[in-house]
């Protein structure tokens, strides 16, 4: 198989343009993706008001935030084999008023339990939103131009991560809750009204077959291993033999799904095409970017309230340059691959900085002003920004036009659960450290994480200042944790076979 771009799909790079221009593709693939991000996000600072509308079942909101997750995920990889069957832009207009009904039902749900089912509606729409976008670009747009689109697409989800938890609470607070879900209405029909200005495509078509054995394999395997992965996040012990018990079902539904999928002629995951060595190390340089990038922002804040003492809107101005360097650096990092051609280079640069960046972090954070603080998130970011775009490019040059949804759904799927291990594991580093050194530290920290209008624990001076002290120590080691993760993407990255589009 090669690796040049032009050799995949029929088109030398660098020719000539016969796609639509900027203004009218980047609008209907950028609202699809906003929309699905975005819902991940909004919803975080109105849960509390949630909980008390709906019951005060405060425990159970986590039931809101997990079912979308898992719902995206399983629908991920057949809306990939959906769009490479029946044409992406139609299986669009299928997403899209899934994504709406459902988010009619999640404003109308009157009680938590029926909030979460329609979460599971809204998921399954959200995650064919995710995958056909990026599939999309790969049909559309040129093929030496579609690092600089991906570009853009990152730029957009990373505002939409951070536009979501500031809407949300906006819309709550002046509003309610189920605002939050209301605002996606006219959003998403004014996406469906642009999504229509796509382009027809007239390539050869993958033949449906549905593959049942493989979706409830793949089922399991997503299910067991966030609920484990959920329940390993609690910090409580009574939890850790539910947590073993899932974590060892999605093992062995993963093995499972393995041997049905080698079997199958038309598997739902495409093992074969996983193991070209483009491929497999491509995604899993994507679930550790994602492990590196998700723990980093879901952990930063927790850190600068708690160790820095930092209030929560004064925590919301420091995380500002981290996403917008991000932004930044995807769209430079876009332009330098569309003009020069080179790939992986940029994600071997970027990920050696940012280890050495977050190393510097775990070390010196403590030393360092306020303002020196936001200068090292936004080169963090700059650094981070260099992954996700050039990833999406290899992955569809390996795959071919034919297999574009398969590739797009696959990094897709290695990014959500490298973000969800990624995130358990810092989680479980810092409580397993805190609850080593002081277990009541670790109960501290498990309240204040679960209280969002708490920013201090009511401590004397004097157990404040060691309280901060033990948590500053597992910060350190959590940091160093995912600078390992930007280690490994960064060996990955430096001896993946694509080289220049």
């Amino acid at each position: 198989m090669s690796n040049r771009l032009g050799q995949n799909n029929g088109s030398a790079p660098g020719a000539p343009s016969k796609y639509p221009a900027f203004l009218t593709v980047f609008p209907s693939i950028m609202l699809p993706m906003f929309l699905a991000v975005v819902d991940q996000t909004i919803i975080a600072t109105a849960l509390p008001a949630i909980a008390a509308s709906t019951g005060g079942h405060v425990e159970r909101t986590s039931w809101i935030v997990v079912s979308y997750l898992i719902a995206a995920t399983i629908a991920a990889p057949i809306y990939g084999r959906l769009g490479d069957s029946f044409g992406r832009r139609k299986i669009m207009f299928v997403a899209l008023p899934i994504f709406i009904s459902a988010s009619l039902l999640c404003a109308a749900a009157p009680t938590i339990e029926l909030l979460t089912f329609a979460r599971v509606l809204q998921g399954l729409g959200g995650g064919g939103l995710m995958t056909l976008t990026q599939a999309l670009i790969g049909e559309v747009i040129p093929p030496r131009e579609r690092a600089r689109y991906q570009g853009y697409l990152a730029a957009v989800a990373v505002s939409a991560n951070t536009f979501g938890p500031v809407a949300g609470g906006y819309l709550t607070e002046h509003f309610g809750w189920q605002s939050i879900f209301l605002i996606n209405v006219p959003i998403g029909l004014a996406a469906m009204v642009l999504v229509r200005r796509l382009p027809k495509s007239t390539r050869e078509r993958v033949a449906w077959r549905t593959d049942t054995g493989g979706l409830a394999f793949f089922a399991i395997f997503v299910v067991t291993a966030l609920l484990a992965l959920e329940q390993i996040q609690h910090a409580d012990v009574s939890a850790i033999p539910l947590g073993l018990a899932l974590l060892a079902a999605s093992l062995v539904a993963l093995w499972v799904l393995i041997r049905h999928e080698k079997r199958t002629s038309e598997p739902l995951i495409p093992v074969t095409l996983l193991r070209h060595p483009v491929m497999w190390r491509s995604d899993a340089m994507a679930a550790f970017h994602g492990a590196a990038l998700v723990s980093l922002l879901t952990f930063l804040p927790v850190y600068l309230q708690l160790v820095r003492g930092m209030s929560p809107s004064e925590t919301g101005v420091m995380l500002v340059p981290l996403t917008v360097g991000i932004g930044t650096g995807s769209l430079l990092t876009g332009r330098m691959v569309s003009k020069t051609g080179l790939t992986t280079i940029f994600p071997v640069i970027g990920l050696s900085l940012a280890t050495l960046s977050l190393i510097a972090l775990a070390f010196c954070a403590s030393a360092l002003s306020d303002t020196a603080l936001l200068a090292l998130f936004l080169w963090i970011g700059l650094c981070m920004g260099t992954i996700m775009g050039v990833v999406q490019v290899i992955v569809q040059s390996t795959a071919g036009l034919a297999r574009l949804g398969e590739a797009a759904a696959s990094v897709q799927f290695s990014r959500s659960i490298g973000a969800a291990f990624g995130t358990a594991t810092v989680a479980t580093i810092i409580f397993g450290l805190l609850s080593f050194k002081q277990p009541e530290a670790a109960n501290i920290l498990g309240g204040l994480i679960g209280n969002a209008h708490q920013a201090s624990p009511a401590l004397s001076p004097a157990r404040q200042v060691a309280f901060r002290a033990d948590l500053q120590d597992a910060f350190r080691v959590a940091f160093l944790t995912i600078a390992g993760f930007t280690t490994v993407g960064l060996c990955l990255a430096a001896t993946n076979p694509m080289r220049r589009l």
